[in-house]
Formats: C-alpha cells, sequence, structure tokens
C-alpha cells in the first residue's frame, strides 16, 4: 500500500496536500481505491461551496458500489479535477491507477488551515487501516 509521508490523511481515507498557505488537494487513499474497486463514476457538486470539515463534498461510484467524499478541512471547493470527471471521454480510473497524483478530485481553499494538524501522518493512518 503507497501511503506517501508528506500528506495527512483521515479516518475517512481521503489524503490532502496542502499547496502554499490555505490551498489543499484532496483524493482517496490508495487502500479506499483498492477496498472500492474499478472507479466508475466521481460525482462532484459542491464547486463553489464553503463546507465544514467532516461534511460531505461529492460521491464516488465504483462498480460494486457508491461512497461518500469528506471534507478533511473546512474551506471553499474551488476545482474538481475534470480529468476524472467522466463526462467528454475523461477516465475516473485515474483514482484507482493514480490515487495521489493525476487521480486527485477537489481542491479547496481552507478557511482554517491548522486543521491539518488535527489529521493523521502516515504511520496513524497506515495503523488504521491494518
Amino acid at each position: 500500500m503507497n501511503l506517501p509521508s508528506e500528506l495527512k490523511y483521515t479516518k475517512d481515507h481521503e489524503w490532502i496536500r496542502v499547496e502554499g498557505d490555505n490551498i489543499a488537494v484532496v483524493g482517496i487513499t490508495d487502500f479506499a481505491q483498492g477496498e472500492l474497486g474499478e472507479i466508475v463514476y466521481v460525482e462532484v457538486e459542491s464547486v463553489g461551496e464553503t463546507l465544514t470539515k467532516e461534511a460531505i463534498f461529492g460521491t464516488i461510484e465504483a462498480v460494486k458500489t457508491t461512497s461518500d467524499l469528506f471534507m478533511p478541512v473546512s474551506g471553499k471547493v474551488i476545482e474538481f479535477n475534470s480529468a476524472i470527471d467522466g463526462s467528454g471521454g475523461d477516465d475516473p480510473t485515474l483514482v484507482n491507477s493514480d490515487p495521489y497524483d493525476k487521480g486527485w478530485i477537489i481542491k479547496v481553499e481552507m478557511s482554517d488551515p491548522s486543521e491539518i494538524n488535527e489529521l493523521l501522518d502516515a504511520g496513524a493512518y497506515s495503523e488504521l487501516v491494518g
């Protein structure tokens, strides 16, 4: 299982990478994509909305199941990764093949960057998923 040490993680299997002072990139972990199986659709209708930490920002649909996606920190959803949109020939399976790079899901303008400190590091997340 791939767990980049520079990322932070949630108990709900999202990862977050801070870019600059208050922008963060969010996706699901390698563990989560493996548990879900082949991703067929990612839906994010919260672009432009300000959401609180742990609020649902979208859903991810796999062949076997659909799961909610949760905000790791409070903030405004400013971008959805169009490469995984699934419409217009884009490829949602990038979440499976490259969950920490090309398969990112949203960008967030954080309203309270200190919330990052409440998230799990790679070691703690690894213990959580066993």
